[in-house]
């Protein structure tokens, strides 16, 4: 599968590690794209810096040459992990200046899964609007709300709450967290 992965400027750079930490580039094709502010939260959140698996493929925002930003070579999803409110409401209303912009535009007009994980609280009209306006166009919005129920102990098996349930919905099998009901 070609999997984009994007990086916004939201906090949660954690999400995005360990996402990049359960894909495998031998068994898909990922690449990744990250949005002018989201270097900056990296540097806050990941005093190392971000782990890209062996075999990612980086591109800068303005490359509108990425091979995924066009309907005839489209991505088979993309996940934008943290998704700042600010580029949910520009990919909900259209907007299409950069190649993290373009590619989520191209992943929604061709029919391909697009998951959203913003990371922002408290919500108001303008963010509950812009998440229905994604949801009517076939986008799964996917808060970073994690469970509990398995009795995390650290951030990362925190995180791994919220990147088992993006795993779900690419379709890729994890033993990130229990399932509900089941034995550890």
């Amino acid at each position: 599968m070609k999997i984009v992965v994007a990086i916004t400027g939201a906090s949660g750079a954690i999400y995005t590690q360990r996402l990049l930490d359960n894909l495998d580039p031998q068994e898909h094709e990922i690449h990744l794209v990250q949005s002018s502010y989201a270097q900056v939260v990296i540097s806050e959140e990941l005093p190392g810096g971000l782990r890209l698996p062996k075999g990612t493929a980086t591109h800068s925002l303005k490359s509108m040459n990425a091979p995924f930003a066009s309907g005839s070579n489209a991505p088979d999803a993309m996940v934008i992990i943290p998704c700042s409110m600010g580029t949910l409401g520009r990919i909900a209303h259209g907007s299409s200046e950069d190649v993290l912009l373009r590619a989520a535009d191209v992943v929604l007009k061709e029919k391909k899964k697009l998951i959203l994980v913003p990371r922002e609280t408290p919500l108001n009209l303008v963010h509950v609007r812009n998440f229905e306006l994604l949801i009517l166009a076939g986008a799964t919005i996917l808060p970073a709300n994690p469970a509990f129920y398995t009795r995390p102990r650290t951030i990362e098996q925190v995180a791994d709450t919220v990147v088992a349930r993006v795993l779900d919905h690419l379709g890729v099998p994890h033993k990130l967290v229990a399932r509900w009901g089941e034995k550890e």
